[in-house]
């Protein structure tokens, strides 16, 4: 049976707009036999149970995120799919040590490059996910991955990258100085800020945060690679090249607006810009959107186009997208996919751990419900009492009208004068 790996589609001449993809693909490059598996762009997460990309589809089973693919092709092949096998006890801890430094590290600086910067996000990120997604996607999905990525940034205090937030702090605090009488109104309007401007006089601290951040993360790993050909061994490429190429390669290859991760990256880590290059002509080559939904191309990569949407998943979008809108009902809906992962056979948690969040998200389930019927319990008990002391008052009752029509007569006349008798 062949293997289809489902994944965010291409984007900045990579095979994939996600770290995560680019990674697993990566892995499936060099152990799998391209005749084995098919690589689909179907940038939904909505395909796959967990709702995550990239997501491994093998009959009815799915598995999502790189790790639990790679458990996953170690177990189904028996090993021969490993590219871990040849690795010593001490080796393998490094590997897994540094996959994790390299994933939390860099990927704080890829939301800051690529979504957080204003002037990288509107004019490459964005426009990116719109050449690869399908309506009504391509009006969901990215502002939920902006909103996401700046909400993963903001700890790193970097906000002078986001125009838009600095732009409307001005002006707030501006207006509040005019209201204050301290500025007069005709000194209101100013010139729009730049990143270049910010960064470079009144941002100069978060200037050195920002080369702070990336030198924490090129250097270690360019002392790591020193002069061996893969980042473990000088003989074969491991899980933890695929990480690297994964992440690295969208600091290095995008060519944005504001190239600053991809400066720091050649100029603190030279060898290190090489080796990620190298292995990116390697195993993705050049690619084009347009090699992912067509069927002939020449790619070195296994591209299958993906189903075109259908008015049923459309609206399955939309109805979804508004239930998570929600207040209460996305609560609900997020604790049901939290214990629905916790106890697929593909989340990589053990019995233990999968009970406990089982039972967490099942928890929290309930109390959202307690909450619900708290408050309509307390509403209804208010309404009771209001009427009950007569606060409101039903409507008196209307007589039932007759068949003909009634006729009310004065009280001073009787029927005798009004019938002229």
């Amino acid at each position: 049976m062949v293997l289809e790996l489902h994944v965010w589609g291409p984007g900045f001449s990579l095979p994939s707009i996600d770290p995560q993809c680019l990674a697993t693909i990566a892995y499936f490059s060099l152990s799998v036999p391209k005749d084995s598996w098919v690589l689909v762009a179907s940038s939904d997460p909505t395909v796959s149970p967990t709702r995550e990309l990239p997501a491994l589809k093998n009959g009815s089973t799915w598995v999502s995120r790189f790790r639990n693919i790679v458990h996953y092709l170690r177990q189904y092949s028996k090993g021969a799919w490993d590219l871990d096998r040849d690795l010593s006890a001490l080796d393998k801890a490094d590997s897994v040590a540094f996959s994790s430094f390299i994933e939390s590290r860099t990927q704080v600086l890829l939301d800051l490059s690529l979504y957080v910067s204003s002037q990288n996000y509107y004019n490459s990120t964005s426009p990116a996910y719109g050449a690869i997604l399908q309506w009504p996607n391509q009006w969901i999905l990215p502002p939920q991955l902006h909103n996401a990525a700046k909400a993963r940034a903001e700890p790193l205090g970097l906000s002078a990258l986001d125009l838009e937030e600095t732009e409307e702090q001005r002006k707030r605090e501006h207006s509040a100085a005019v209201a204050a009488g301290r500025i007069p109104q005709n000194f209101i309007s100013r010139p729009r800020e730049t990143v270049s401007n910010l960064l470079g006089k009144s941002s100069s601290g978060q200037q050195f945060r920002l080369d702070a951040l990336t030198g924490e993360l090129f250097e270690p790993l360019e002392a790591m690679l020193d002069d061996k050909t893969y980042m473990l061994s000088g003989q074969e490429p491991t899980s933890l090249d695929c990480i690297a190429l994964g992440y690295l390669s969208l600091a290095l290859i995008p060519d944005l607006p504001l190239p600053f991760l991809r400066n720091s990256m050649q100029r603190k880590a030279p060898r290190l810009s090489q080796y990620i290059e190298r292995m990116r002509q390697e195993l993705y080559g050049t690619v084009q959107v347009s090699d992912a939904f067509n069927t002939d191309t020449k790619s070195s990569l296994p591209w299958q186009a993906p189903q075109h949407i259908t008015f049923s998943s459309v609206g399955s979008t939309l109805l979804e997208t508004l239930a998570d809108s929600t207040p209460i009902i996305k609560d609900i809906r997020m604790n049901n996919r939290l214990r629905e992962t916790a106890e697929s056979s593909g989340s990589g948690l053990s019995a233990v751990e999968s009970n406990l969040l089982s039972s967490y998200a099942l928890g929290q389930k309930k109390d959202v419900l307690l909450s619900v019927a708290t408050v309509v319990g307390g509403v209804a008990a208010m309404v009771g009492y209001m009427f009950h002391i007569g606060l409101f008052t039903p409507p008196p009752r209307e007589e039932e009208e007759s068949d003909g029509y009634d006729f009310a007569l004065p009280e001073s006349m009787s029927a005798a004068d009004f019938l002229n008798i």
